[in-house]
């Protein structure tokens, strides 16, 4: 009964949960634009597998808080820099996040804005198994993240569920407009190349701080919504005077 009144308990839950919704951004971008490529019938399924191993994964690396601070030990050192095999999952994950993006941008090009939404070209068992990589990579990440705020695995865990329980209800809206929007499909793959690249960049050791990546696709975010209202002001009949 003490830990539910102790308001340094509650301000620790509050603020790693925020922290947790708002890391799991990517992860809900990346999971609409995979569920976008699978037949309609399918995408639900597929959301709510992905997040269900997001959540697994989550649990599964909090229960093994001493096997995740050896992820951070360096394994080898060229030159000065420390590679650990968070670097190596940062990294891979940052490449695959670009990969990702470049083909689906060059998708709709190609193809015109309208040709990636139309016809879905991926597996479920595709489907599933790009967000199984991705969902390592931001799992490790968030946990990561929940470790260095606090020591209460409890506080952790309860944070973890909550942004997971966040992201259910988020990812089926997030991804009916993104697929319904094709210029917002390409304003959410081009943040997940800027995602690849602060992934990169960490697996190098050179941290870009979150706030600055996420303050970006909200200016951008902002900029497009005005842009769906103004072209939905154009296309309605005019008023007569």
């Amino acid at each position: 009964m003490d830990v539910f009144l102790n308001p340094d308990i509650w301000a620790a839950l509050l603020t790693l949960s925020a922290l947790e919704i708002v890391l799991g951004i990517d992860n809900v971008i990346f999971l609409s634009i995979v569920a976008g490529r699978v037949p309609p019938e399918q995408r639900n399924k597929v959301r709510k597998i992905g997040l269900a191993l997001a959540l697994l994964m989550r649990l599964a690396l909090l229960g093994s808080i001493s096997w995740i601070a050896g992820l951070t030990a360096p394994i080898v050192t060229i030159g000065g820099y420390a590679l650990s095999w968070r670097d190596v999952v940062l990294g891979v994950g940052g490449l695959f996040l670009i990969y990702k993006g470049t083909m689906e941008i060059h998708g709709m090009m190609e193809g015109g804005l309208h040709a990636a939404v139309e016809g879905p070209r991926l597996s479920f068992a595709s489907a599933i198994t790009q967000i199984v990589i991705l969902d390592i990579v931001f799992s490790l990440d968030s946990v990561i993240t929940a470790v260095g705020m606090t020591d209460n695995l409890p506080v952790m865990v309860a944070a973890v569920v909550a942004a997971v329980i966040v992201m259910m209800f988020a990812a089926g809206p997030i991804g009916d407009f993104v697929n319904k929007h094709p210029t917002v499909k390409m304003l959410a793959l081009g943040f997940l190349l800027l995602v690849g690249l602060a992934l990169l960049a960490d697996a190098g050791h050179f941290h870009i701080p979150r706030g600055f990546v996420y303050s970006a696709i909200a200016f951008s975010a902002v900029i497009e919504a005005l842009n769906i209202i103004v072209r939905g002001k154009t296309k309605s009949p005019s008023q007569p005077k």
